[in-house]
């Protein structure tokens, strides 16, 4: 198992990743964009996941073929919305703040101004929205385990693309990018590498 509150205990090809408020700043804010994350990864692959956001009484789940929003009797199978191209993105990002160097900043400079729409504050919420189609793009640096592997299966479970911005697994964390496509990915990895 593998907490942010608790750090790791055990060793095993099977992983429960846990975190249990992701977004603290936006809990203590009273904004319902936190969420509980868990997620469950096989030799290092995210291959489960949950969102829980309990205040409002949301989850967003995914088990291998599936991704589906659950609320209330509601339950609905998550779709990303396929965009591919880049000017009419709408962009997700907890802050632009968390892009403090200058070649953090500079790419996320590029991004901003390749796309229609940013949005703040998110969270894990963001990831969830994009894999619902309510966005098309999230951005973020210094990502750990549990603060991206629950969302990595809700994403591909969608039909999204997410990866390290060298293209790399992000379920062990990192610099994490997810799109509503492999080709909106594989674009913004572009933008990613040369600004």
């Amino acid at each position: 198992m593998i907490g942010e509150e608790w750090g790791t205990t055990g060793e095993s090809r099977y992983t429960w990743i846990i975190d249990p408020v992701d977004g603290t700043r936006a809990f203590i804010s009273g904004a319902p964009v936190w969420g509980t994350l868990i997620g469950f990864a096989v030799d290092g692959v995210a291959k489960a996941g949950i969102m829980s956001q309990p205040f409002i009484g949301e989850a967003f789940v995914a088990v291998p073929g599936h991704s589906r929003y659950e609320r209330g009797g509601l339950t609905q199978a998550n779709r990303v919305s396929g965009l591919t191209d880049l000017a009419p993105a709408r962009v997700f990002t907890t802050t632009p703040k968390l892009f403090n160097t200058p070649d953090l900043l500079a790419k996320w400079h590029a991004v901003e101004a390749s796309t229609r729409l940013q949005r703040f504050g998110m969270d894990c919420y963001g990831y969830a929205l994009l894999a619902a189609g309510h966005a098309d793009l999230v951005i973020e640096p210094y990502l750990n385990t549990y603060d991206i592997a629950a969302l990595v299966p809700i994403i591909r479970e969608a039909g999204g693309a997410i990866a390290c911005w060298d293209g790399s697994e992000p379920t062990g964390g990192g610099n994490v990018v997810a799109a509503a496509s492999q080709e909106l990915l594989d674009k913004t990895l572009d933008l990613i590498a040369t600004a």
